[in-house]
């Protein structure tokens, strides 16, 4: 008998990576045993020249596949060169290495997947040679004339908790045809492999319904929401006690943190990043309980409790996640250890 297994991996194009993925036939003999590495031409993904165009797939996660069932599986891959270093597009590595280094401190994402889908060229919901109404009833509104691709969301929350995922919500959002769904609370290299699982069940998901989803910041340019990815963070010492909070925000301002992260929360930063729609200004750093119009919101109950997470409202739709992760860990955890609030 044998099994497929659908690798998966980041591939190097820029400013965004895509997802890619092929299919290996297995053997039961490889079931509970590491699943081979395998290969491919990076010359087609933006990975390697054509003179030397091989690659090599590591598998680093598996799940069940839930769209094929049985025993099929889902492998995400890391991307490494042909010596078995990590490739240049492999951003997975350098989180590793942060997280474990800050292991100690226990540190734990959740984040939240915005998307919207489109069919053809236009936003899901949005009327042919025009614009529907303007925002504000969408947001996990109900009626179908207001929501629109709730089949395709609740086939792909299905295909995620089916997949062992650790999703741990959906909601409409602000624009018709916006959505997010949400991962954790994980540690930062398993909130990462699962996100970019999820992305890929989500564009599955989607070909079945003939539409698309995009995470492009600003789909729709004017007075419309952007589509961001909010990154929840908190370590052990944040989840005991207020002032490790306030550590945290302070050390996200100081001297080059602010444009540090930015530039690599997501291309396209600056489209959404405007201080309208509940965002703050791309270039300007601020924190603040219970404002959604801040670089970094401190929630109501946190305050309230005096211990709990913080939320990075700046990273894009489109953000790596072992990238936001690796930074806000690197930042803050350096910051709690010099501030001996571990």
């Amino acid at each position: 008998m044998s099994f497929k297994a659908e690798y998966i991996w980041i591939d190097g194009t820029q400013p965004t990576a895509k997802l890619r993925s092929k299919t290996k036939i297995l053997d039961d003999d490889a079931k509970g045993a590491d699943l081979p590495i395998w290969g491919f031409d990076g010359s087609s993904t933006n990975q390697a020249e054509g003179h030397a165009s091989d690659r090599v797939l590591k598998p680093v996660f598996v799940c069940p596949d839930p769209i094929r069932g049985g025993a099929d599986v889902l492998v995400l891959c890391e991307v490494l060169n042909t010596d078995m270093t990590p490739h240049e597009s492999n951003t997975r590595a350098a989180l590793a290495e942060v997280a474990g280094k800050f292991a100690g401190q226990e540190p734990v994402f959740g984040i939240e997947q915005e998307y919207t889908f489109f069919k053809g060229a236009r936003p899901l919901g949005f009327p042919e040679g025009g614009f529907p109404a303007a925002q504000g009833g969408y947001y996990c509104g109900v009626g179908s004339d207001e929501i629109f691709g709730r089949d395709v969301v609740e086939a792909h929350l299905e295909n995620c908790l089916k997949a062992g995922l650790g999703i741990s919500g959906i909601n409409a959002e602000v624009m018709p045809g916006q959505w997010e769904f949400q991962v954790g609370p994980l540690a930062p290299l398993e909130v990462s492999d699962q996100l970019w699982v999820a992305r890929w069940l989500l564009y599955r998901t989607a070909e079945d319904f003939e539409v698309s989803a995009t995470l492009d910041p600003k789909p729709v340019k004017g007075d419309w929401n952007g589509a961001g990815a909010h990154t929840n963070f908190s370590t052990k010492a944040m989840r005991e006690g207020y002032d490790a909070i306030i550590t945290a925000c302070e050390s996200l301002g100081e001297g080059s943190k602010p444009l540090d992260h930015v530039k690599n929360y997501g291309a396209g930063i600056d489209d959404r990043l405007t201080g309208l729609h509940e965002t703050a200004p791309w270039n300007e750093y601020s924190y603040g309980v219970s404002d959604r119009g801040a670089s970094v919101r401190i929630p109501w109950q946190v305050e309230k409790d005096g211990k709990g997470y913080i939320e990075d409202r700046r990273p894009n739709a489109n953000v790596d996640p072992y990238l936001v992760t690796r930074l806000l860990v690197d930042t803050c955890c350096t910051a709690l250890e010099k501030a001996g609030q571990v």
